[in-house]
């Protein structure tokens, strides 16, 4: 029996909750997985799920081995890491958590790079939001906006990005004019679900404006859409509002303000069994993004 490969496919039952979802992620068929799992349960002598037509779960059993054998397989993959890296080369692979638009812009092109120079790398991205992810889906590091990471979690700051207060030329030149904070509550403000308060800062002030909108979404590509039509104000993050601006789709408003932005953590749970690829990746972002370059840029008159 080949115990690393049904061990990975025990895990990959419980994280999924089905054999079938299990199999798919492997590459493995539902057959092949069943026979891993019930390899592993002869050699424990142990019922390591409960087995319903609508439902997988672990057993008591189940999620005492579950811990041991995600152990396991995080220390085969450090030792095939480490034994590559006497060969000065980087092997294996990672799961990155992150926003879906740093994921299609500034962290593509990241892993673009980190591939072209290590290619025997593999990265997969999570396009999501949430931190449950570190455990939920076997994510090494997760990409995260936050001002200061949970003390549970270890994370490691990689660069601040502003943020930038636009609008199309064709919506700026059919409303009214923007001169000071308080003209954003007589404008249609497209909003990210999670930040309806604007905070907006001068150098004499610093107030938080609650704007409303007949658009909001929960993803900040949308928002940049809705911007890009002509439909209103955003508040965008610069990775993705810079080209706009540069191309003059979109033109800063209140330039005399500023929209504090936020700063880029890589959050993951342990530092323990990291695999040498991980931390060469981490190490990688930070370095590409270490002078916090992502200020506003836009087109000179």
């Amino acid at each position: 029996m080949d115990r690393i490969t049904s061990l990975q496919s025990f895990v990959e039952v419980a994280r999924c909750g089905s054999f079938t979802k299990a199999a798919e992620h492997i590459g493995l068929s539902r057959l092949q997985v069943t026979r891993h799992v019930q390899d592993i349960e002869q050699w424990l002598a142990l019922r390591l799920f409960h087995r319903t037509t609508r439902k997988v779960s672990l057993t008591l059993q189940g999620e005492e081995a579950l811990e041991f054998a995600q152990h396991i397989l995080s220390s085969v993959s450090e030792l095939e890491s480490r034994a590559h890296s006497h060969n000065h080369e980087l092997v294996g692979s990672i799961r990155v958590a992150t926003p879906i638009g740093l994921g299609q812009h500034l962290l593509f092109d990241a892993i673009e790079q980190f591939v072209a120079v290590h290619p025997k790398t593999q990265i997969q991205m999570v396009l999501s939001d949430g931190l449950s992810q570190l455990v939920d889906e076997r994510v090494d590091i997760a990409l995260r906006y936050i001002d200061q990471p949970h003390q549970q979690l270890i994370a490691r700051r990689l660069m601040h990005i502003d943020n930038v207060l636009c609008a199309s030329p064709a919506y700026i030149h059919q409303h009214a004019s923007l001169e000071q904070p308080s003209d954003l509550l007589a404008h249609n403000c497209l909003v990210h679900s999670n930040s309806a308060q604007w905070r907006i800062v001068s150098a004499t002030s610093d107030e938080k404006i609650t704007v409303k909108g007949n658009i909001q979404a929960n993803e900040m590509g949308v928002v940049l859409k809705a911007a890009l039509r002509g439909l209103g104000v955003a508040n965008l993050p610069c990775d993705l509002a810079n080209r706009y601006l540069l191309s003059n789709e979109l033109c800063q408003v209140l330039p005399n303000y500023y929209a504090p932005g936020h700063n880029l953590w890589a959050v993951y749970l342990s530092r323990d069994h990291q695999q040498n690829v991980v931390r060469a990746f981490i190490d990688f972002l930070a370095l590409r993004w270490q002078d916090d370059v992502h200020k506003v840029q836009q087109a000179t008159s």
